[in-house]
C-alpha cells in the first residue's frame, strides 16, 4: 500500500506514451541500444521509511513500555546522473550517482495498546530528515524492443552516505548504509531522446541505530526502546538519455 500511488502516477505516466509511440510507423531512436557507452540525468520522487525493531521491555521509573512506529511517509526527491554500459544485447551496467533528500516521522508510543487506546509521549513525531550521497551500481536487463517501448527489469547495490545524521533527533544514527535495489520500469524512444519511467524498492542491510544514544540523559529512552531500525526507501524515477 505504500507504493500504490507510485504505481497509480507511473500507469498514469506511461500509457498515453506507449499509446503514441504505437501510432508511428517508423521506430526512433533505431541505433540507441547499439552504442556501448551512453548517459543521462535523472528525476524523481521518494518516500523514506523504517523497519522498527522496538525492545518490548519497560523504560523508566514508572515501568511503562515505550515503542515507536513510522506515521506520515513524505515524499521527497532524488536527482543524478546516469552512466550505463552494454555489456550485451539487453543487458547494460548502470552506475547512476546522485543525491535525494526526504523525511521519516517516528512516534513514539507509552504502551502497545489498539490504534485508538494509544498514548503518545510526544504531541508530534520526531522528524528524521536525511540528504543521501548515492552510489548505485545496477545491473539492467531488457525485453525485446516492442516498436517505440520496451519493459526492463533492473537489480544491484547501492552505497548511501547521509549528510544530515549526527546528533539530532534526539536519536544518533548512523551515517553510511548498504541497500539491495530491485525495480521494473519502461523505456519509451522519443524523437531525440529515451525516457525511462521506474518503480524501484531500496532494502537497507545494516541496522542504522548508534545504541551509544546523543549523550543527552533526556533523550536515552528514545534510543533504549529500541532494538534497531533498518531503512527501506521506495522510488518514482524518471531517466532521460
Amino acid at each position: 500500500m505504500k507504493i500504490s500511488g507510485l504505481l497509480l502516477l507511473a500507469l498514469i505516466i506511461s500509457l498515453p506514451l506507449l499509446g503514441q509511440n504505437n501510432k508511428k510507423k517508423v521506430p526512433n531512436l533505431r541505433p540507441f541500444d547499439e552504442k556501448p557507452l551512453h548517459f543521462g540525468f535523472l528525476i524523481g520522487m521518494n518516500t523514506m521509511d523504517f523497519r522498527v525493531y522496538n525492545t518490548g521491555e519497560a523504560i523508566g521509573d514508572n515501568g511503562e513500555m515505550l515503542y515507536a512506529d513510522v506515521v506520515n511517509l513524505r515524499p521527497g526527491l532524488n536527482i543524478g546522473i546516469v552512466s550505463s554500459y552494454r555489456l550485451r544485447p539487453n543487458l547494460n551496467l548502470r552506475f547512476l550517482p546522485g543525491i535525494s533528500f526526504g523525511q521519516r516521522d517516528l512516534m513514539y508510543y507509552t504502551e502497545n495498546f489498539p490504534e485508538d487506546e494509544k498514548e503518545k509521549i510526544e504531541s508530534s513525531p520526531l522528524q528524521i530528515k536525511s540528504t543521501f550521497l548515492e552510489f548505485p551500481l545496477l545491473i539492467k536487463y531488457s525485453a525485446l524492443r516492442m516498436h517505440n517501448a520496451k519493459p526492463y527489469l533492473v537489480g544491484g547495490f547501492n552505497a548511501r552516505y547521509d549528510l544530515a545524521k549526527d546528533v539530532q533527533d534526539r536519536l544518533l544514527l548512523k551515517s553510511l548504509d548498504g541497500y539491495i535495489e530491485f525495480g521494473a520500469g519502461f523505456d519509451f524512444y522519443m524523437t531525440f531522446f529515451r525516457l525511462s519511467v521506474e518503480l524501484k524498492a531500496s532494502i537497507g542491510l545494516a541496522n542504522i541505530l548508534n545504541p551509544a544514544g546523543t549523550g543527552d540523559l533526556l533523550d536515552q529512552q528514545y534510543t533504549d526502546a529500541l532494538s534497531g531500525l533498518k531503512s527501506r526507501i521506495f522510488h518514482l524515477t524518471f531517466y532521460f538519455e
